[in-house]
């Protein structure tokens, strides 16, 4: 007798825990209606108490902002009112905009990582997003300049002393040009009673900090450079001619520029540090000093570079001689 009361208790409090988690999904659904601007904040809060980096912060908040436009076109304020088919017309929508298949495709990975937040913290009862796919397409290898090339570049900038120093620190030493940029004048050594030169870079949002040599191409292009730096009280190495900060837009415009006169067609900024990375794995040096010094987060980012300089070997190069 006892046992069956037991049982029908069992009974009553799984069938009370079960009536209880289905009221409180419906309260949050209907009750708890979340608006599509307060989840986009939510979000954004999320990511920061991730110690997401900015840039990933950045680019996740503009695309879901992207995202809440739309859905506003469509007259929809709550998230749950989102269907499959609404996201699958707003990634329709930015493909007759022009939009690259890469650039729909991390829009699309930004809102599928949106709805699992609100997923997770039962914002909403059905993610939409999970059906959602990326669209395929074909990712470029990095480009690697040939040795005519970067010699062409280089001559192209020769009468730009700012530039040309720029363009041999990113070639010589395989920074970031978000590091060249935060560069300060203390940063940089020249060498001295046999000791050789170093470039200190600061640790950033997804890499250590780390010292890379100075060979004498960067070292006199550097020295060059600070001969008409213009005087200024700002401790960042490379300056406009008012003496403001050297932005990353105004660096890679520039040289952008410089790869058009030297006539060096689907090259980008970013392709002085592959080029950096290549060069040097195919004369010889050691995987692991290259990573060290690339600031490469894994070894596996340097180990990809083995398959794209198959068959590129050519005579040693050392630093000093790129």
């Amino acid at each position: 007798m006892r046992n069956q009361e037991a049982r029908r208790f069992r009974k009553y409090g799984e069938s009370y825990s079960l009536l209880t988690s289905t009221v409180l999904n419906w309260y949050n659904l209907f009750v708890l209606m979340v608006k599509i601007h307060d989840a986009h904040q939510k979000f954004v809060n999320h990511l920061k108490n991730q110690s997401r980096s900015s840039a990933t912060i950045l680019a996740y908040g503009k695309d879901i902002e992207q995202l809440k436009n739309f859905l506003n076109e469509l007259k929809k304020s709550q998230v749950q009112e989102i269907t499959t088919r609404d996201l699958q017309a707003f990634m329709a929508k930015l493909q007759k905009e022009g939009y690259t298949p890469k650039s729909i495709s991390r829009k699309t990975n930004s809102t599928k990582t949106f709805f699992r937040f609100l997923k997770i913290n039962d914002f909403i009862v059905d993610d939409p997003a999970a059906l959602l796919e990326h669209p395929k397409f074909e990712m470029k290898p990095p480009r690697i300049l040939t040795k005519m090339e970067y010699r062409a570049l280089r001559d192209a900038a020769r009468g730009d002393v700012r530039i040309s120093a720029i363009i041999e620190l990113l070639l010589q030493t395989g920074i970031r040009i978000g590091e060249l940029a935060k560069l300060k004048l203390a940063n940089a050594s020249f060498s001295s009673n046999g000791k050789a030169g170093e470039l200190y870079v600061s640790a950033g949002e997804s890499y250590p900090e780390r010292t890379v040599p100075l060979n004498k191409a960067a070292e006199a292009a550097l020295k060059k450079y600070l001969e008409i730096r213009p005087e200024t009280r700002e401790e960042t190495l490379f300056v406009t001619k008012t003496g403001r900060p050297l932005l990353v837009r105004n660096i890679r415009t520039a040289i952008d520029r410089y790869f058009k006169l030297a006539g060096i067609r689907d090259a980008k900024v970013n392709d002085l540090r592959h080029t950096f990375v290549a060069h040097h794995l195919m004369s010889g040096t050691s995987l692991v000093l290259v990573s060290k010094l690339a600031g490469h987060k894994r070894l596996a980012t340097t180990e990809k570079y083995l398959n794209l300089i198959q068959g590129r070997l050519e005579e040693p190069i050392k630093l000093n001689e790129l």
